[in-house]
């Protein structure tokens, strides 16, 4: 039995996924945190909480690092450490500090920290020569609006270090890029606490379909589990609307994919210690690297995985953070395809009326979960912004994505927000 240190986590599905994953692997965990209450206004309805099956909770601040390593240092001293791990991107370089610090397995702390820092990755990925959009990082105005200018519009702006499509949008012209840096100066401070970067990213918009490649990283080797098609609405915001394990793609780009993947990974000294989810955007010219996250997939595209092949990508996550080879051999699990369509609001206002009872009997149905009526709806500008999702399996083949559309449909036409 080892011991992991989690220090904060997400709040939606990785929050009950990771500690799960960790309890049937026979290990146990402390959870520190610097506001406990963030996750006990969260907790699962019909569910235990996650944080119960904890051996410890603790509260410290989590924000400041360098008081935070002599004090974690201390712990382990009396509660002795194996790894340490989080299902958070804002808290990932602090983890791979605090690993670094005590001597424990886990990626270099600067290529955590680069792959966090989405103007850091755009940096190292050019000088490799991995291929990436035209960009440019600035703070202030006349600099961006020159930029904007030199790249040419239509754009995509982006903050160097939120996630979750917070903030990110098209801009066609300078008033729209105006109103998106102004938009970013006015959220100075992350839900977390931590002040941002007033950096601002600037990249050429980038043309096709996009995918992310779920990878495994252990020893120096990294093992690519898959590829996941994503689709986007919410313009001029760029919202997760859905996703499908496997992509439908012809061999040829599912290979282009990975490799771009993998080459954006060993640039940025990813190849030990995590489970990353990389995002390509397949255009007319190659493919192209969107992000780097050096940690699990959200959006429940883990589970997908898990339909799909077998492999848990929760629970390759807890070995690799503790050294140790990952189980990836998967099984037949009897599907050949998973997908997720997330339930994405048009308009702000109070949900009225939301019935999705019936899909739970709906063959091939593997997930149901919606808002409760009463909820205050905001329309969807992130992938924070959901009313739910709908999960389905094929067993025949690709058909998973047409499926769960169909019942997206069939919700939405009992959708009612007043």
């Amino acid at each position: 039995m080892a011991h992991l240190l989690m220090v904060e986590s997400w709040v939606g599905s990785m929050s009950r996924l990771l500690p799960l994953a960790i309890r049937e692997g026979g290990h146990e965990f402390t959870f520190l945190t610097r506001d406990l209450h963030h996750y006990l206004r969260s907790a699962p309805e019909g569910a235990a909480h996650p944080l119960l099956g904890a051996r410890n909770v603790l509260t410290t601040d989590t924000n400041d690092v360098g008081a935070l390593l002599p004090e974690i240092e201390r712990l382990h001293g009396v509660l002795r450490f194996d790894g340490v791990i989080t299902s958070c991107d804002y808290y990932l370089p602090t983890v791979a500090k605090i690993a670094a610090h005590l001597g424990l397995p886990g990626p270099a702390p600067e290529a955590v920290e680069n792959a966090c820092r989405k103007d850091a990755t755009r940096r190292i990925l050019t000088d490799a020569g991995v291929p990436g959009p035209r960009y440019a990082a600035h703070q202030e105005w006349s600099d961006l609006a020159r930029a904007a200018r030199e790249i040419g519009y239509p754009l995509v702006v982006k903050p160097v270090d939120l996630c979750a499509g917070m903030y990110v949008r098209r801009v066609d012209d300078e008033e729209q890029l105006a109103a998106a840096v102004r938009a970013l100066a006015d959220f100075p401070v992350n839900a977390r606490g931590q002040r941002r970067e007033p950096l601002v990213l600037l990249e050429e918009l980038l043309d096709g379909p996009e995918v992310s490649v779920e990878t495994v990283s252990h020893a120096g080797a990294v093992h690519v589990v898959g590829v996941t098609d994503k689709s986007i609405g919410g313009a001029p915001a760029f919202v997760e609307t859905g996703h499908m394990f496997p992509a439908a793609l012809t061999s040829y780009d599912t290979e282009a994919a990975e490799q771009t993947a993998l080459a954006a990974l060993k640039a940025l000294g990813l190849t030990d210690g995590v489970v990353a989810h990389t995002e390509i955007k397949l255009t007319s010219d190659g493919p192209r690297v969107v992000e780097v996250n050096a940690r699990p997939a959200g959006n429940r595209i883990t589970e997908l995985v898990r339909h799909v092949t077998g492999i848990d990508l929760a629970a390759a996550f807890v070995d690799v953070s503790l050294g140790h080879e990952p189980d990836l051999r998967g099984a037949d699990t009897g599907l050949r395809s998973a997908a997720i369509g997330f339930l994405v609001p048009r308009r702000s206002g109070t949900l009225a009326s939301l019935d999705g009872a019936q899909l739970l009997d709906v063959p091939g149905v593997l997930e149901v979960q919606l808002a409760e009526p009463g909820k205050r709806v905001t329309a969807a500008g992130s992938n924070n912004d959901y009313l739910g999702h709908v999960m389905v399996g094929d067993a025949e083949g690709l058909g998973a994505r047409a499926r769960v559309e169909e019942l997206l449909d069939q919700l939405r036409s009992g959708l009612v927000i007043r």
